[in-house]
């Protein structure tokens, strides 16, 4: 067996390792088990890549690829033991980014080594080097919109930026000339390549980027998060084309179909269509009426008497978003839960599609505090539940219980599905302030008759309660 024929054969067995991750993945009872086979999946990988590379480059270019492996893994293995969960959209999108430029400089290599190296360019001679060529602008097009995007995003996450979209005048028209553009030059350079041409694409793409992301707003963040995940996949794949990597191909097509189902299950979610998210056509801003409305006057409640009310409830459902997480409460929420479970109370989680500030961020945190998988139910699967139910305890969430998305067409979250939580006999608020949510519009259910008000840090007042409720006993 020769070096090439052994990497294959590993490449084949990464790429089984990855759908089988995938398959671990969409289940939280092997979540754990899908993320080691996914590991091992790229160790399997790196392992085959670096021993065909130190048969085919100088012993100079082996130490490089390997000092540049150990500053990434340092980098790497920092990263993951400071990041907090709040924190770990905002470093997806950057990771998102590192994909997308690392397609874009696959691509200019692949265009420069063929110009620079004229046995290169006799092997692909005739229709072979239009596919090339075809290849190399297509990847460095994914790769820029996918890098300057995701750039955006992070930006957004992180709170660098406004989370407003931005309304720039014929902002449809833009997208569509850019994607005009990049029809018309990919024909050019196919029939005559140029550098001219390559760094026409690439700037025409970073700006199609930044202003696809930067048109979303931020209640939306979410299903952008997914679709950058999905052309990060895409980009990679362009990569393996350029590179004949089948494995690269495979893991992108992998990444890329999944983030692009998943994206479609969030719009169908939230009453989104899917070629708009696309495009980044439905960030709206909010009116200004619509973010300060008079609802009339709000009630606070105590940790005292919500303890009452939960001590006496017989069912609560506990509807978490990025509050909760920017509190690190979730293990004092699962302490509640287990309190009140020992009371007799029914204790069921309601999870938006769009909770926190990526797909399944309240799961992971409630996974992390050991709450039972059986009690953390989707928005579809609790929604007719909260007319029934005695308590919610809203734990950091805004945007996805706001009642404006049913009852107000002018409002910019209009026909997104939300948590029915208003319909409960009792609803207690946990909230730093009155200030609006990420998307930036109010909340008239801090208003209603059966809300209360309880201000504070939420882990804080979590324990607040546990004390309240030991008290009771």
């Amino acid at each position: 067996m020769t070096a090439a024929t052994a990497t294959q054969a590993a490449y084949v067995v990464s790429a089984l390792l990855f759908i089988l991750s995938l398959a671990g993945l969409s289940k939280h009872e092997s979540s754990r088990s899908g993320i080691v086979v996914g590991i091992a999946g790229m160790a399997v990988a790196l392992a085959a890549t670096i021993g065909l590379a130190s048969r085919s480059i100088p012993g100079t270019g082996v130490g490089l690829l390997a000092a540049a492996m150990a500053i990434g893994a340092v980098i790497g293995l920092w990263r993951a033991r400071v990041v907090e969960m709040t924190g770990m959209p905002e470093l997806i999108a950057v990771l998102h980014s590192f994909v997308g430029l690392a397609a874009v400089l696959v691509g200019w290599n692949g265009y420069l080594d063929v110009e620079a190296h004229s046995s290169a360019g006799a092997e692909l001679a005739g229709s072979l080097l239009r596919v090339h060529h075809a290849e190399v602008f297509i990847g460095v097009f994914i790769g820029a919109v996918t890098f300057t995007g995701s750039i955006v995003a992070y930006l957004k996450l992180s709170a660098r930026i406004r989370s407003n979209p931005l309304m720039l005048p014929g902002r449809n028209v833009l997208n569509l000339a850019a994607l005009a553009a990049f029809v018309v030059l990919t024909v050019l350079f196919v029939v005559r390549p140029n550098l001219g041409l390559l760094i026409a694409v690439t700037a025409v793409a970073l700006a199609l980027g930044w202003h696809l992301v930067a048109a979303i707003g931020g209640g939306d963040m979410p299903v952008v998060v997914s679709m950058l995940n999905s052309y990060s996949g895409w980009a990679a794949a362009a990569s393996g084309f350029l590179l004949n990597n089948n494995l690269l191909i495979v893991t992108g097509a992998l990444v890329g179909s999944s983030g692009a189902y998943l994206s479609y299950i969030m719009c169908q979610a939230m009453n989104r269509s899917f070629l708009s998210v696309i495009a980044g056509g439905f960030g709206i801003e909010a009116p200004a009426a619509t973010s300060g409305g008079d609802y009339g006057e709000h009630r606070e409640i105590t940790a005292e008497e919500a303890a009452g009310l939960l001590s006496s409830a017989t069912s609560v459902i506990i509807t978490p978003g990025y509050g909760m997480a920017v509190a690190q409460a979730q293990h004092k929420v699962a302490d509640l839960t287990r309190a009140l479970r020992e009371r007799g109370v029914q204790v069921r989680f309601g999870i938006h599609p769009v909770a926190g500030r990526l797909p399944g961020h309240m799961n992971v945190l409630l996974a992390e505090a050991k709450v039972p998988y059986d009690i953390v139910l989707e928005m579809d699967e609790i929604n007719d539940d909260f007319a029934k139910s005695s308590v919610v305890l809203v734990i950091g969430a805004n945007d996805t219980v706001n009642p404006a998305a049913e009852e107000d067409a002018a409002s910019p979250i209009a026909g997104m599905p939300v948590l029915r939580v208003w319909e409960a006999a009792e609803v207690i608020v946990f909230k730093r302030s009155m200030a609006p949510g990420y998307a930036g519009v109010q909340n008239p259910l801090f208003f209603r008759d059966n809300s209360r008000m309880l201000f504070g840090d939420a882990r804080t007042r979590v324990e607040d309660i546990l004390g309240a409720l030991a008290a009771l006993v």
